[in-house]
């Protein structure tokens, strides 16, 4: 489809720290050019405003958009938005994250500006903490109200948004997050002893407790884990691993800007969490042609094929996270057929390509819904105008 004009998009994110949702909107961005005119808004200075910066991108911080609930700071959140979107005109606005979701959809139906929202995982999703996720419910079925297409990033959370009365079926789309098939170290999997390692931040999303008390019941196998991500949870982790006798066996390693190379040197990808939409560090660990141990919540199985690229256990069920290491840990060949597997599934349906054109396509069909009610709005002044 060809445009006359180039369409400006506002994209706002609560953080600017590195995450999934980061990523996408670098994505997005990087990859999207012809016809379009990028900007971004965010809190603070972080990794997806310095990622940015050698990209044709303008940088805004709404400096009251804070992850927490609070009215006085929120209400000023939603007047600095109104500020900018007027200064910037956009044609799109397009939230990621909870906050900036709530935030951008109220200022962007003030300003009459269409507001595309991504959920990376619905804050009512089961096992997220009770209070919140009734909030959050309430708060999903009010806002879409004001919501011009809503995108699941799996279709998990898309049934469990319909199932509950979240949108509609022309309001929600289904669309898996993708990743850059560039050149990456792959990894040998069937290499002994294996080495294990986990890609996500300490909070209290993630399950590292379950992992590190698994680890501990595999103490007649020479295995090293390592833990990839920094959070408000790392020091607890750090003395949990003391106290169950494992700290020698475990690296805490923090942030860091090698993981493609840390994946590479690995044999196994753990993800143990309590709820997830559909996590960027499983498709990474797929693209390295890693098998994949990880919880069975939410987007989670639609990217891991149990016992064709991984592994699938029940949420905080150590035991059976335990016996599905040590099925991978004594057969190197069920590793390596897993790894080639993943490799191949990640290439097939979780490339950004794929993910670029599916959300170029919701933006048109906004820009054609808005196109037909401007030629509605001029007709009905034309008739008007005759006597």
């Amino acid at each position: 489809m060809k445009y006359s004009k180039k369409y400006v998009i506002l994209y706002i994110i609560t953080k600017s720290e590195l995450g999934g949702a980061q990523k996408n909107i670098y994505d997005l961005i990087a990859n999207i050019h012809k016809n379009y005119e990028f900007n971004l808004a965010t809190s603070r200075f972080g990794f997806l405003t310095e990622v940015v910066s050698s990209l044709d991108v303008s940088v805004y911080l709404i400096s009251n958009l804070n992850r927490d609930i609070k009215l006085s700071s929120d209400f000023l959140a939603i007047k600095e938005c109104i500020s900018l979107i007027k200064k910037i005109k956009p044609d799109i606005i397009h939230a990621h994250s909870s906050k900036a979701g709530v935030i951008a959809r109220i200022a962007g139906w003030i300003c009459k500006i269409p507001v595309v929202f991504t959920a990376h995982g619905w804050g009512f999703t089961p096992g997220s903490p009770k209070l919140r996720g009734f909030v959050a419910l309430i708060s999903e079925k009010l806002l879409t109200l004001l919501t011009a297409k809503l995108i699941c990033v799996s279709e998990s959370d898309r049934q469990l948004a319909l199932s509950l009365g979240v949108g509609n079926q022309n309001l929600l789309r289904t669309i898996h997050n993708g990743i850059a098939n560039i050149p990456v170290p792959i990894a040998n999997p069937s290499q002994q002893p294996p080495q294990l390692i986990m890609v996500a931040r300490f909070n209290e999303q993630k399950d590292h407790s379950t992992l590190l008390q698994a680890i501990a019941q595999l103490s007649n196998h020479p295995i090293h884990l390592s833990l990839v991500g920094s959070g408000s949870s790392l020091e607890l982790c750090k003395d949990l691993a003391h106290s169950l006798g494992i700290a020698e066996r475990v690296s805490f390693l923090g942030d860091r800007t090698d993981v493609p190379n840390l994946l590479a040197q690995s044999q196994i990808f753990i993800l143990t969490t309590h709820y997830e939409g559909l996590p960027i560090s499983i498709l990474e660990a797929m693209r390295a042609g890693l098998p994949v141990v990880a919880t069975s919540v939410n987007g989670i199985p639609e990217e891991v094929e149990h016992g064709k690229t991984g592994l699938l256990v029940p949420r905080k069920d150590v035991q059976g996270l335990a016996n599905a290491l040590q099925t991978l840990i004594q057969s190197p060949d069920f590793r390596q057929q897993m790894g080639e597997a993943g490799r191949q599934k990640f290439e097939q349906e979780f490339t950004v390509e794929r993910m670029i054109n599916e959300t170029k396509a919701v933006y048109e069909e906004i820009f054609k819904q808005k196109a037909k009610e401007i030629f509605k709005q001029k007709a009905k002044k034309l008739l008007q105008s005759f006597p």
